[in-house]
């Protein structure tokens, strides 16, 4: 129980989470701020813009998935712009 680690996690500028069915990219990161953009739909990138600390940031993505740069690229290739 106590053993076990969880490996630490850095966040970097244009990373994308995947938190429910809302996806969360990192514009800008600074030491005691993240600047992202909620986005609902990744192939059209509308959302709305963000500021808070990192730690509001790190309590926001508790529970979502980080996407490799394959992963945001395979759902750009393979989903149509909703009208």
């Amino acid at each position: 129980m106590f053993g076990d680690k969880i490996p630490a996690m850095k966040l970097a500028q244009n990373q994308v989470w995947k938190q429910g069915e809302a996806y969360l990219r990192i514009v800008h990161l600074e030491r005691l701020e993240v600047q992202f953009k909620a986005i609902s739909n990744l192939l059209t990138g509308e959302g709305a813009h963000c500021k808070v600390s990192k730690k509001e940031f790190c309590r926001l993505i508790k529970g979502a998935r980080l996407l490799t740069q394959d992963e945001v690229r395979e759902i750009w290739q393979t989903s149509e712009p909703q009208s």
